[in-house]
């Protein structure tokens, strides 16, 4: 099969398009054929081997395990392990694994769950891990009816979910991101939406009772400042100058600062659980949560596609097709 592959960490220039042996599933797997894949920030990282942290975490020390890059995935499935009993070949599936980024992806049984019906294979791989973030960072703020709340970084992949998911909770939204994103944010239901290139949403003077502070960089007491004092602030992820720690350092402090304050300060660490696929199915299905991709590559422009993502460019996601 067709894959795409590393062998060191580097630009994307080290990713490159080789034939490798189809994956076998095992006795609680499932051999997905895959149809589209999703690119999110953390494929560029892993390409990139930035922040350092990360290789001293076990993705490997010169090169990213495994080889083949790609964890979101929509496909139909292809074999099932012996122990797989509630899928058949034929049945559209999406979800995420290591080596998305193939014609062929082996999955847990766990990891997987049925398509919405009415979506689409591009649209079913711009859910799993961004929009899965999404769903725990909202969930993590504990959100209610009227709250007031910032999204930072509102219009991008993980971001344009977080608006969507925030607003079903009732809650008053506020999306930041550049000037030719305001509308799609507006679209997805913000009721504000700021220009962070000629507005400093944390300088306007208002309190939030929830920020949601999606790959940013600002400090930690700064945010704090702008968050009402028994608010909720979630950090998910971090970029930075540093290619050490890349941000994460943002992310121990909000947890020690945690226990000395009224405000509950978050660093998320999120993963993927097929239970919140199904809810994001569910909510996909009765139109509350919709998936917005900016651009769709075919398999040869995968360097392009994470590119693009590097650079913050996109509105929505970005997906790869095989």
């Amino acid at each position: 099969m067709r894959a795409v592959v590393q062998d060191a960490y580097g630009t994307t220039a080290a990713l490159r398009v080789e034939e490798v042996p189809v994956p076998e599933a095992g006795a609680r797997d499932v051999l997905v054929r895959v149809r589209a894949a999703g690119i999110d920030a953390g494929t560029w990282h892993l390409t990139t081997g930035r922040p350092y942290l990360m290789r001293a975490m076990g993705f490997g020390l010169r090169g990213p395990r495994p080889r083949v890059r790609g964890l979101a995935f929509a496909g139909e499935v292809e074999a099932v392990g012996a122990d797989v009993h509630d899928l058949q070949p034929g049945d559209r599936v999406y979800g995420a694994a290591a080596g998305a980024l193939a014609e062929y992806v082996r999955a847990p049984r766990a990891a997987v769950v049925r398509i919405p019906r009415g979506l689409g294979f591009e649209e079913a791989a711009a859910v799993p891990i961004s929009a899965v973030t999404a769903l725990q960072a909202v969930a993590a703020a504990h959100l209610e009816a009227g709250d007031r709340v910032l999204v930072l970084g509102a219009a991008g992949g993980v971001g344009h979910y977080a608006v969507q998911l925030a607003v079903a909770r009732g809650a008053l939204v506020t999306g930041v991101c550049s000037g030719g994103k305001l509308d799609l944010v507006r679209e997805l239901g913000a009721t504000d939406a700021i220009d962070y290139t000629t507005t400093d949403p944390l300088g306007l003077g208002r309190i939030w009772d929830a920020i949601i502070d999606i790959a940013g960089s600002r400090p930690l007491g700064l945010l704090r400042r702008s968050l009402a004092p028994e608010g909720a602030l979630v950090l998910v992820g971090g970029e930075s100058a540093g290619s050490v720690l890349g941000g994460t350092e943002r992310l121990a402090a909000a947890g020690l600062r945690n226990a000395t304050t009224r405000q509950r300060l978050i660093g998320l660490m999120s993963r993927e659980r097929a239970e919140d696929l199904a809810e994001l199915s569910g909510l996909i299905d009765t139109g509350t949560v919709r998936p917005v991709i900016d651009t769709v590559y075919p398999l040869d422009r995968t360097a392009e596609a994470i590119d693009h993502i590097g650079a913050g460019r996109a509105r929505g996601k970005v997906v790869v097709v095989m």
